[in-house]
């Protein structure tokens, strides 16, 4: 996602309380900045914060962390964060690429992928597809023990379901249309609630079959 420049977007980016500005010593520091013990929940490309904002508000046990790689959209997220009071959540201006100099592994309790860019399916873009191989190893290495997945991209979930498949991770909840399957608890990202008129929302979660050794 991108977005044009805001004149208010640098005020936000410099002091705005959510936002981690010295992510260069964040790493194993966490317990540090949330004050307490929680498990950690993290958001790979938050968008405008939504779906961080209000899982936050309603699960007080967990701590939030949104990463996005676009400062204009962060500082957005950040804004709405701080002025409807959200829960114990923060966010940080990196990319997904550069995690493991962030996060220690077992850290992060559960990722949430949610409407990433499903780029054409050319070997060399699909590359940057967030359930491609590559990433998927990435996650490993995190030993990250739970993903959460949505899309409205058919194609894309099922070069996902391909990805977790061949990298023996098992699949749980399942859906081929979420709004319409019985699932409970789904708490919308804009461009969910934008966009799901014009077709089904694909979601799925995803767990390693046993511990990965790196």
């Amino acid at each position: 996602m991108r977005a044009r420049k805001k004149n208010w977007a640098p005020a936000v980016l410099s002091e705005n309380p959510r936002i981690i500005r010295e992510t260069e010593n964040i790493k194993g520091s966490l317990k540090e900045l949330f004050k307490n013990d929680n498990p950690i929940h993290v958001e790979i490309g938050c968008g405008k914060g939504r779906f961080i904002t209000e899982t936050s508000k309603i699960n007080h046990d967990i701590n939030y962390i949104a990463i996005e790689r676009e400062a204009v959209i962060l500082a957005a997220a950040a804004k709405r964060a701080e002025e409807v009071g959200a829960g114990s959540l923060y966010f940080m201006h990196v990319d997904v690429n550069d995690v493991l100099d962030y996060f220690n592994p077992g850290e992060v309790k559960r990722l949430y992928i949610n409407f990433c860019d499903p780029w054409p399916t050319k070997k060399k873009r699909a590359r940057r597809r967030l359930t491609h191989d590559n990433f998927i190893t990435l996650y490993e290495k995190l030993e990250i023990p739970e993903i959460h997945f949505k899309t409205d991209n058919r194609i894309l979930f099922e070069f996902s379901l391909e990805s977790f498949c061949r990298k023996g991770w098992l699949l749980e909840n399942v859906s081929l249309d979420l709004h319409n399957s019985g699932i409970e608890g789904n708490i919308m990202t804009e461009y969910e609630e934008k966009f799901s008129a014009k077709g089904p929302i694909y979601r799925l979660e995803a767990y390693p079959r046993k511990p990965h050794i790196i």
